[in-house]
């Protein structure tokens, strides 16, 4: 099969909404893009594959996974499975940030970092962070600052939890230290640095963070925190936090327990958001993959878990289009520019000559996934997998 292809007559969503136009790839790029593309004096063999009737998209990016799985709140027993290839790519995730959570003993960064590797061996992008959700981090080299300057694939810190029974009660200091180690690890690197932030349901919301930048030359825009549809509070203080320059994320995975108990769905989150006057590169969607959702009764006590769905990315931002009137491009960016560009990956998130060739074609008669690209090569055709996974059936 060709590596060369050319998609002819696709609707683009950049996820700026660029009009017809056909779209080369060559190899791992997009080669270039122009509305009716001539290929007549090329002597390359060229696949071309017909994009009417549909929109060509990024890839989505994927900011917040549990490659390894997560949980263990109910014992051992309730340790959730690690992500398989396909778990990804039926929902169009071409590029994911795998994270620890609660448990940092009997899952470790070596392990995170090599389910990463293997992901990308199978097919698509796979970034990391360092530690977990407490403070001190864990970390590979010693330090925070080491491993991001010595280890490729690791581009932050996180997911550190605050406002929530699970953390480890960081003081704003200890956030701080954080912050500032992340800062100098990006910035000798090349990479984001930023912080990572699970935010529970606790009364304290976001002002943790707040206090971490007062007097300080932190800047809000180098944290990034998650689950901010957990509650109508967390959500009101999440708005506050975006209008003042943050990004905030909406997380995607959620139980009818959880939006019986108040949390704001998240396609409902991101219409909100946007109506506030959040400008869209502000906002955006994870999915929280793998990770386990605890169901709790008032006592603390757990009585239920269910497992994270990576496909509820591109469910929820489907969902904000076609339920709650959200623009095509406004809900595109949420799960490609906005989350590629907190996160530092410039070669993410969009549709230009030079970027990576990370792709998707929707129907446009019901915005369904027909075919996936990675890195050039054809993951997901006619909505079905011919990629899989190593240990996938």
């Amino acid at each position: 099969m060709s590596t060369v292809k050319l998609f002819k007559n696709a609707h683009l969503i950049s996820p700026a909404d660029l009009g017809t136009m056909d779209l080369l790839m060559a190899g791992s790029q997009i080669a270039a893009l122009q509305p009716g593309f001539d290929t007549g004096s090329s002597n390359l063999p060229i696949e071309v594959i017909d994009a009417s009737d549909c929109y060509l998209v990024p890839g989505f990016v994927d900011s917040l996974v549990h490659f390894i799985g997560g949980g263990g709140e109910g014992g051992f027993a309730s340790r959730t499975p690690e992500m398989q290839l396909t778990d990804a790519t039926l929902g169009g995730v071409t590029t994911a940030i795998g994270v620890l959570g609660t448990d940092a003993t009997t899952r470790t960064l070596t392990n995170l970092l090599a389910k990463a590797h293997a992901l990308e061996t199978e097919g698509i992008s796979t970034y990391c962070h360092t530690g977990s959700y407490e403070i001190p981090c864990r970390t590979l080299m010693g330090t925070i600052t080491d491993d991001l300057i010595l280890i490729d694939k690791f581009i932050g810190v996180g997911e550190i939890a605050i406002s929530d029974f699970r953390s480890s009660q960081p003081t704003k200091d200890e956030i701080r230290k954080v912050a500032a180690a992340a800062k100098v690890g990006g910035i000798l690197s090349g990479k984001a640095g930023l912080v990572s932030v699970h935010v529970g349901s606790g009364d304290s919301l976001l002002q943790p963070l707040w206090q971490a930048v007062e007097g300080t030359e932190l800047k809000l825009s180098q944290f990034y925190p998650t689950h901010i549809n957990r509650n109508e509070a967390v959500f009101q203080a999440g708005l506050e936090f975006a209008k003042a320059g943050g990004v905030i994320d909406f997380t995607t995975s959620t139980t009818s327990y959880d939006l019986q108990h108040g949390e704001v769905a998240a396609a409902a989150a991101l219409a909100r958001a946007l109506a506030a006057g959040i400008p869209a590169m502000n906002l955006t969607l994870s999915s929280d993959g793998n990770a386990s959702l605890p169901v709790y009764n008032d006592h603390g006590e757990l009585v239920g878990l269910e497992v994270g769905q990576v496909q509820t990315l591109y469910q929820v931002a489907r969902q904000a289009v076609l339920e709650y009137q959200v623009p095509l491009s406004d809900a595109i960016t949420a799960i490609t520019a906005a989350p590629a560009a907190i996160l530092g990956l410039k070669q993410k998130g969009r549709i230009a000559a030079g970027m990576d060739a990370d792709l998707v074609l929707l129907h446009k008669s019901d915005l369904t996934i027909r075919d996936v690209f990675a890195k050039g090569r054809q993951l997901v055709k006619n909505g079905k997998a011919i990629v899989k996974g190593t240990f996938e059936q």
